[in-house]
């Protein structure tokens, strides 16, 4: 299968994704503390203040500021567990390996999608048994 990775432990490759998935994962958790941050200082703003969001012309920006900030803080939590479930996926062997049919996931996939669960061909499935 050419382009494929090679199994865990005769991989080059390894070591260079688990040095991108370590930088993400630290660049993800100083995003994600900021943005926590962030929306404490924002509801801590509105407390303070008599804003009505509903009858307020200023409520309205500040309930879709609130939305926004919660929205991009979801994304970015749910990207910090798709890295540590990939580092866990390393540390037990199975990285790059796909979780349906459990062959090897392309080497490109892995490079544009280091967190990628799956082959190409099953992009969107799951393994359903044990």
């Amino acid at each position: 299968m050419t382009g494929a990775v090679p199994l865990p432990g005769s991989r080059p490759d390894l070591e260079d994704a688990v040095i991108r998935l370590k930088d993400e994962l630290d660049a993800l958790r100083q995003r994600s503390s900021r943005l926590i941050e962030d929306m404490a200082a924002l509801v801590a703003a509105s407390r303070d203040s008599n804003a009505d969001d509903e009858h307020d012309p200023e409520g309205q920006t500040i309930a879709y500021e609130r939305s926004q900030l919660s929205a991009v803080t979801h994304q970015t939590q749910a990207h910090l567990s798709e890295v540590e479930a990939a580092l866990e996926r390393v540390r037990t062997g199975t990285y790059g390996t796909c979780e349906v049919c459990l062959q090897p996931i392309d080497v490109a996939r892995l490079e544009a999608r280091p967190t990628a669960r799956t082959c190409v061909h099953h992009v969107g499935t799951r393994r359903t048994d044990g």
